[in-house]
């Protein structure tokens, strides 16, 4: 252990599990317990306390507590947030349902469009307007804010947004009115789009204010009672929140912007499997996330994770943009669909059968909990084919019964189907597997990738045991397990640096720079971050970059160029093109001389350093991996059980071989190498399943 190494505790609040890991200096404990859908910080302080005393701790020893959570996701997809209004511009009521006007599948007649998070009634406007340059055209009528607040009250609104036409240029009428509402209803929450999402397009701005408002009391009330319950309990260090851009902020800002919270979890998990990359030198990685809830898969090229502005929520069609709520935020780019440890299987009125994207979530949980669940989940199907050992299913805290499995199985998929419970249970993981197959295809196929290129790194509790088979599908030919792998978002949350991003509209064209504007902006950018990140920072080195986000005059779509952190000048503009034109060959294999470039946005990120990990030193010498027992597992391809030979991990010492299948097994999670892949240990620890050479 380390000299005065700082005790650092994570927390994951997942759909199903809450993953907690206490890390000080080299020493890592770790911990899953059910998550408690009521009151989500009595698992996660009831998972911290019990690894807090395995590790002779107290809460009050710890130094920074860092949090991440998909409860803002899972309130918006199940539609469990406030009661929230919108206040807009005159004539601008009906933004939320207009959209951008675009149908996300041309030729399905019967289009199923998300539901707004505002329903028509709740959605009111009143007299202002600006122009594109921010002149104001018509003042805020105050009159208005004053008939539309009795009207909020009597309707009993707990949340409202103000999103009026382009404020990202000038926010006062939108200050103006959130002002006059909060002294009219004190405890009214108030989103102002200006702050939220200062950037044009009226549609994705409008919406990620809304989603804000909407998260907004159920994410501070859950933060506020979380710092009083850990103050009771004598905690006097630093809280942090994991954002979905991969860094970490305040609670203060976290509780002001609580939709830059809503892919946190997600966001952890791909620190991690970046920090796993750069340990084993793998610069072309798929990052493979299943947990009880979801799964999400994400690209890594030279150890960095890809990212983006905008995010879509609860989309009506897996796999198809435009189907979802747009959330316009900084974002770790993944992909994410209903397939977890939980996700509900059943046979559709085709005789198919399908899996997710309803959860059985920690409540009433998989029927093989027997907490009162009885439709079958993918962790039923795991444990009916034998792939789970239901004595040691996380870390022996949570008793499994495979009989109740069965049972499940049989009525929603085998009896429909007439089939035995466990080929209705390789009917559900092969779909599963399936599904996870096809986002991963989709996604690197978006991107310009081909997915069997890609070493792919998995983590969270369910994805070892199906990423072998997920690896068979996208033909890729090595995985990767690495240590701690069932709570690796939670591990990831320890890595990652305190961070900010903010972006801002300005319209400014390559032709007509106005360096010391953009320089103005820039440092404002620059001050207000600094003013947020400095404190929780605590004195570490802070780095700053800074884009300007262009394109050619009349595209749809920005291309982001590196900036100097510095003043600008004239000259910069020859620069910019250079880079920018640079940028559009390497994406669209040609650029468009003499064009004129715009500048559409402007972004600030200030980050404290993130230090990538060395390459581990390889293992020279292997030895043969000696099996603790032997299980029975259902082959549904052979249509009866096989062998199984199965490992303990902490048994395996680095070098350690074996050969699929075989299952092993550690606290956490379990890992199943297909009989097509072969396995060994790293100097990491880590699981490393290579693909079996084919005989001609």
């Amino acid at each position: 252990m380390q000299s005065g190494a700082k005790l650092k505790l994570s927390a994951d609040v997942g759909g199903t599990f809450t993953d907690i890991v206490l890390e000080e200096g080299a020493q890592r404990w770790t911990g899953k317990v059910l998550t408690t859908p009521a009151s989500p910080e009595e698992g996660v302080l009831r998972g911290a306390s019990e690894v807090l005393a395995r590790a002779g701790k107290s809460v009050a020893d710890v130094d920074l507590f860092i949090h991440g959570t998909t409860l803002a996701t899972n309130a918006i997809i199940e539609r469990r947030g406030a009661k929230v209004a919108l206040i807009a511009t005159d004539g601008f009521r009906d933004v939320l349902e207009i959209g951008t006007e675009s149908r996300y599948d041309q030729y399905e007649l019967a289009l199923v469009r998300p539901k707004p998070l505002v329903e028509r009634p709740l959605r009111f406007t009143v007299r202002e307007r600006m122009d594109a340059r921010g002149m104001v055209r018509l003042p805020l009528n105050e009159a208005d804010i004053h008939v539309v607040a009795k009207t909020l009250s009597d309707r009993g609104i707990e949340s409202v947004a103000i999103a009026f036409m382009h404020s990202y240029t000038n926010a006062a009428h939108e200050r103006q009115a959130a002002e006059l509402l909060k002294a009219l209803m004190p405890s009214l929450y108030v989103t102002v789009s200006a702050e939220v999402c200062p950037e044009i397009r009226e549609y994705e701005r409008t919406s990620t204010a809304v989603a804000n408002a909407y998260v907004q009391p159920l994410m501070d009330g859950y933060l506020l009672r979380m710092q009083d319950k850990l103050k009771l309990l004598g905690f006097k260090g630093a809280l942090c929140l994991m954002t979905s851009g991969g860094g970490l902020t305040s609670v203060e800002t976290a509780r002001k912007f609580p939709v830059r919270l809503v892919e946190s979890g997600p966001a952890g998990g791909s620190v991690f499997a970046a920090q796993i990359a750069a340990r084993l030198g793998e610069r072309k990685v798929l990052a493979f996330d299943m947990g009880g809830t979801t799964a999400k898969v994400s690209l890594i090229e030279d150890y960095r994770s890809e990212t983006s502005r905008v995010f879509e929520v609860d989309r009506a069609a897996r796999f198809l943009k435009g189907s979802g709520l747009p959330v316009r935020i900084p974002v770790i780019e993944m992909v994410e669909i209903g397939a977890g440890g939980g996700s509900l299987a059943r046979v559709d009125g085709l005789k198919r059968v399908t899996v997710g994207p309803e959860s059985a979530s920690s409540v009433p949980g998989p029927a093989c909990y027997n907490g009162g669940g009885t439709n079958p989940t993918v962790t039923d199907a795991d444990v009916a084919l034998g792939l789970v050992d239901p004595a040691t299913f996380a870390g022996g805290t949570i008793r499994l019964f495979p009989d109740l499995a069965k049972q499940a199985l049989t009525a929603s998929v085998g009896g429909p189907l007439e089939m035995s419970a466990e080929m209705a249970a390789y009917a559900v993981y092969e779909m599963v597997c399936e599904n996870m197959a096809s986002a991963a295809r989709v996604h690197t196929v978006e991107r310009g990738q081909v997915a069997s290129n890609h070493t792919v790194i998995a983590f969270g509790g369910a994805a070892p045991l199906h990423v072998a088979r997920v690896a068979e599908k996208i033909g890729a030919s090595r995985v990767i397990v690495p240590p701690n792998a069932g709570v690796g978002s939670a591990v990831g949350f320890l890595a990652a640096p305190i961070s900010y991003e903010m972006v801002k509209t300005k319209y400014m064209r390559l032709d007509a720079f106005d360096p010391a504007e953009a320089t103005q902006l820039l440092s404002d950018m620059s001050k207000e971050i600094r003013a947020w990140v400095e404190p929780a920072a605590d004195g570490e080195t802070l780095i700053e970059r800074r884009i300007a986000f262009m394109r050619y005059v009349g595209q749809g779509h920005e291309i982001a160029v590196e900036l100097p952190v510095r003043g600008l000048t004239v000259a910069d503009a020859a620069t910019f093109r250079s880079r920018y034109e640079a940028d559009y060959e390497a994406l669209f294999k040609r650029s468009i001389p003499a064009a004129a470039i715009e500048i559409m946005a402007w972004s600030v990120n200030v980050s404290t350093v993130s230090e990538m990990p060395g390459v581990v030193a390889p293992v020279t010498q292997h030895v043969t991996g000696m099996p603790n027992d032997v299980v029975r597992v259902f082959d549904g391809r052979r249509g009866k059980p096989i062998d199984v030979s199965r490992y303990q991990r902490d048994a395996l010492p680095a070098g350690a071989r074996l050969s699929g299948p075989a299952i092993i097994v550690e606290k956490e999670t379990s890992t199943f190498v297909t009989e097509n892949f072969n396995a060994w240990i790293d100097g990491l620890g880590s699981i490393v399943m290579e693909r079996k050479e084919i005989a001609a």
